[in-house]
């Protein structure tokens, strides 16, 4: 049955069945909602207020780039402007991993458009334009256009549009230690077993047509704050040079320090990759604004070539977006906000483990910096998951925001393993005192959730 408030919006609501709760202002790490309620945003929307939600310094950027310089340059016109100059500069300057060029976009679906339309010219420059197939990994998500949803992993959202989905796409296993991993199986062998299958998936589409290998770097909605076992990405690295496929790391939901590092790869003990997504946290909410940064080499091949971009957008490197997300990126390089998401994740895994992980119905708790997950399952020993029709982490994510805090619970059908999950992502900006409050709610939710099935 839909709504009579959805039913009688103009908004086309993302669901039907229930009144969206109408957010008048937010202060801090929290919103207020219409009758006055405060819910502390423990997720940051879908990890993206970092800073929460009033940062005056942002404000100002934001005032003072319409008051003294241009709202509008279009990126297609023989024009820059010094705000998309700036942050390509702050962002890069170091050439971490050898990435050296930006480009900025809209949404994180729009930048893993450009990622592979990038890494298809990238091959037509090199003479190579049978390079067309990409390599990507079940139970991934990398967006919901149409270009994004090919080299997504994610079922359900791919379910209305199998008709529009590329064929030049196959799928390799992710590295999901807590379900895929086994009992005798050790961290090595397990690398070397996902390894071999995207070595052997590469050999058998055939080296000199695989274009890219798609993959986030830490697994974000559809595993739950997953992150690969080490040395997993020094082999795939390896791999990829062997073979001179591109290696595309997705970073929309897990960089830009989500991980306690800016990039979340800096982590793995291998050079960068070839072209990485940002996204969401890179204006921290403020305005929307992604991007995909590329090594110097893809530069020197399209320098080399036809000396130009082909792909475009009216709003790309949009001026205001960008002076927002300068002021975003100085505030969380001034005030050493990386240290804090260290030391703050610390404390937050911590508590999870210690308050949350013995709970009942809780299989595991994983996740990096402020980035983590909670994936619930009906028995521990033998990891048996919910059903979909239990919708298990949706009901943890309604408890949990009577009890006054937002959390992100999975988002549909993703694949092979069935899994509820929670996302606890707190703001940057958030202190020990407010770690402690979100998983004490957190933990009430669960266990107030968990009484029917036990």
């Amino acid at each position: 049955m839909t709504d009579p408030f959805v039913a009688n919006s103009h908004i086309l609501h993302r669901t039907f069945a229930t009144r969206p709760s109408k957010v008048t202002k937010g202060n801090g790490i929290s919103f207020t909602l219409e009758d006055g309620k405060q819910i502390i945003d423990a997720s940051c929307g879908p990890s993206v207020s970092c800073l929460g939600h009033s940062q005056p310094e942002i404000f100002d950027a934001i005032t003072n780039h319409l008051q003294n310089d241009i709202a509008y340059v279009y990126s297609g016109s023989p024009y820059t402007n010094q705000a998309t100059e700036d942050l390509a500069t702050l962002l890069l300057s170091s050439k971490p991993g050898g990435l050296s060029k930006a480009i900025f976009v809209n949404s994180g679906s729009e930048a893993t458009d450009a990622a592979l339309k990038l890494a298809a010219q990238y091959w037509h420059e090199r003479g190579q334009p049978q390079r067309t197939h990409f390599i990507a990994r079940k139970q991934s998500y990398h967006g919901n256009t149409i270009g994004a949803l090919c080299v997504s992993g994610h079922e359900s959202r791919r379910a209305y549009y199998k008709d529009f989905m590329s064929k030049n796409v196959s799928f390799v296993d992710p590295c999901y230690a807590y379900r895929m991993q086994g009992s005798d199986e050790d961290n090595d062998a397990f690398v070397k077993r996902l390894a071999k299958q995207f070595e052997d998936e590469i050999l058998r589409i055939g080296p000199d047509r695989v274009a890219g290998f798609v993959a986030e770097t830490v697994s974000g909605t559809t595993l739950g704050c997953v992150p690969a076992v080490s040395g997993y990405w020094k082999a795939i690295r390896e791999i990829c040079d062997r073979y001179e496929v591109l290696l595309i790391l997705d970073e929309i939901i897990c960089g830009m320090g989500k991980t306690g590092t800016m990039h979340a790869w800096e982590q793995e003990g291998m050079r960068g990759p070839d072209i990485q997504t940002i996204g969401k946290a890179l204006g921290a909410g403020f305005v929307p604004l992604s991007g995909v940064l590329l090594h110097e080499k893809i530069f020197q091949a399209l320098s080399a070539g036809s000396g130009g971009l082909a792909h475009g957008h009216t709003f790309q490197a949009h001026p205001l977006a960008c002076a927002a997300a300068i002021a975003a990126q100085n505030i969380i390089k001034r005030d050493n906000v990386l240290e804090k998401v260290v030391n703050l994740g610390q404390k937050l895994e911590e508590l999870l483990r210690e308050e949350i992980g013995p709970l009942p119905l809780v299989g595991n708790i994983r996740g990096r910096g402020l980035f983590w997950a909670v994936e619930f399952v009906l028995d521990k020993d033998t990891k048996r998951p919910f059903s979909l029709e239990d919708n298990f982490s949706n009901k943890v994510v309604a408890s949990a925001l009577k009890r006054g805090v937002n959390i992100l619970g999975n988002l549909g059908h993703t694949g092979t393993y069935q899994i509820d999950h929670v996302l606890v992502c707190p703001p940057y900006i958030s202190t020990e005192e407010d770690i402690k409050g979100i998983v004490s709610l957190v933990k009430d939710a669960i266990v107030e959730t968990s009484g029917p099935f036990l």
